[in-house]
């Protein structure tokens, strides 16, 4: 694995309801790519060979979310990348905790 990726995604939207209806849109988006990934209470972690791949899925999370029906979206983006190397993947950062 060369690079992962962490988002929350924060719609502006005026219910909880609406909010949670977005934001389960972006998680279907982020798993229809194919990359694993790993759903939080705060963020989805995404983790991929390409850089490039997984900034466009960051980038698209957003128009997910304006397609959706929110006006406006912020976003809190962590990346890890090691173009000649590897990063920790999800499963060594987080199984033994969910054992």
């Amino acid at each position: 694995m060369k690079a992962s990726v962490a988002i929350q995604v924060l719609p502006a939207v005026d219910s909880e309801e609406e909010l949670i209806r977005i934001v389960d849109e972006v998680i279907a988006y982020i798993k229809s790519t194919g990359l694993n990934c790993y759903v939080g209470p705060f963020e989805t972690a995404i983790e991929g060979e390409s850089y490039d791949q997984l900034m466009e899925i960051v980038a698209n999370c957003q128009k997910v979310a304006i397609q959706a029906g929110c006006k406006s979206v912020s976003a809190n983006v962590k990346i890890v990348y090691n173009p000649e190397g590897e990063v920790l993947t999800i499963d060594k950062k987080v199984t033994k905790h969910h054992q």
